[in-house]
């Protein structure tokens, strides 16, 4: 048994931010943030929950699915910037969208969260009598991680929230799923650190950080290193699940690589001997909005009539961890 995304929706913030903007605040230009990322402008939250950006998305889906939110089984919610430590963003989503009859689960799989979520959508699918509509909502609100003083950080990253519904189907998806925790500290945000009422001032102090490079409640990026990793992580996970699935990445007809840097997926693309026409990329737009990369660029396929049916689509994340993914499927 397969899967197939019968339904897709998708949810920006109207706040846009420009390049330009940033020339005000740090010191950077435009043509130095194009060329060295490919963005021209991002969506930025204005304070929105999480969970309501997630919650525009599903709701965006399941009308494009022609579905009532009684008929989802399971709700898989992926994001990094949650709302609450409790309850689960899938819980707070399930109640306002009133899908009663589903039962949720969040997953912090960072910029590959939507690989992981549809694979475990094909799973829970394949595996169970009682699961055939899953919904995936995936919504970041990555820029309250941002330190605006950071010109290295500040101009690559967006908010906003992309959904999918998967149903049963005929057609297999071929996944390879991959992390490597020696890197876990080249891309961070920390939390509040250990501690407690009780807990004496030496042991917070050594609980606040297990990484070297202190940045408060911002974001810590290595990007020469996250760049050199992230083309390695794209091009052999997508080899991988492209040889389960009996194929090569150059017979795909649409791949629709996270959106972290423009230079990153066209250095990828060349190892792979991808034709670039057939790799979907809209970063200009958006900037990098985490896991919700991926399934903006699906709803904007089926939107503009892109995708056809049977078509070929590989998808690839990679993200904080180091994790990465790549799944294979037909629509």
């Amino acid at each position: 048994m397969g899967i197939k995304i019968v339904g897709a929706g998708m949810y920006l913030p109207e706040k846009v931010v420009a390049n330009e903007d940033f020339e005000k605040i740090v010191d950077t230009s435009n043509e130095w943030i194009v060329k060295r990322t490919g963005i021209k402008k991002r969506h930025l939250s204005q304070g929105e929950y999480t969970f309501d950006m997630g919650l525009k998305a599903a709701r965006e889906a399941l009308k494009n699915a022609n579905m009532d939110a009684t008929e989802i089984d399971l709700i898989i919610v992926t994001t990094v910037t949650p709302d609450f430590y409790f309850p689960s963003m899938a819980n707070v989503i399930q109640g306002r969208l009133g899908a009663k009859n589903a039962f949720g689960i969040d997953i912090a799989c960072a910029c590959a969260g939507f690989v992981y979520a549809l694979d475990m959508a094909q799973r829970y699918i394949d595996s169970s009598d009682d699961i055939e509509n899953v919904l995936i909502v995936s919504s970041e609100n990555i820029t309250k991680t941002v330190d605006y003083k950071d010109r290295s950080t500040c101009v690559l990253f967006g908010d906003g929230a992309g959904a999918v519904v998967v149903k049963k189907g005929p057609n297999k998806a071929y996944s390879y799923l991959g992390c490597d925790g020696e890197y876990a500290d080249i891309l961070y945000a920390h939390l509040y650190p250990s501690g407690n009422y009780f807990a004496d001032e030496e042991t917070n102090r050594k609980n606040k950080s297990i990484f070297p490079n202190e940045t408060g409640r911002y974001m810590y990026m290595d990007g020469p290193a996250v760049y050199r990793l992230a083309v390695d992580f794209m091009v052999s996970s997508l080899e991988k699940a492209c040889e389960k699935a009996g194929i090569k990445p150059a017979d795909l007809d649409i791949i629709i690589p996270h959106q972290a840097n423009v230079r990153i997926i066209e250095t990828a693309i060349r190892k792979l001997s991808i034709l670039k026409e057939r790799v979907y990329v809209n970063i200009e737009n958006t900037g990098n909005i985490s896991s919700a990369c991926i399934p903006v660029c699906l709803t904007e396929l089926f939107k503009s009539g892109r995708l056809k049916e049977n078509n070929r689509v590989g998808i690839v994340g990679f993200g904080a961890g180091m994790i990465y993914g790549a799944m294979v499927f037909s629509v």
